[in-house]
């Protein structure tokens, strides 16, 4: 049998940009279903940025 972790929404802080994000009850579930052991790091903004400028490094 298995029992659903029941999350709350966590307020983080980016370490690009310092603003300070909420990683919901939502997300969290979405991230151990995918088997992601770490919380995100950087904002919703911060990683859309940083994803759409991934390829055009150096």
């Amino acid at each position: 049998m298995e029992t659903k972790k029941e999350y709350t929404d966590k307020t983080l802080t980016c370490r690009d940009c310092g603003k300070e994000f909420t990683f919901t009850a939502g997300e969290q579930d979405f991230y151990a279903q995918k088997g992601f052991q770490n919380e995100p790091t950087r904002c919703p903004e911060c990683r859309a940025s940083r994803k759409s400028s991934n390829g055009r490094r150096g």
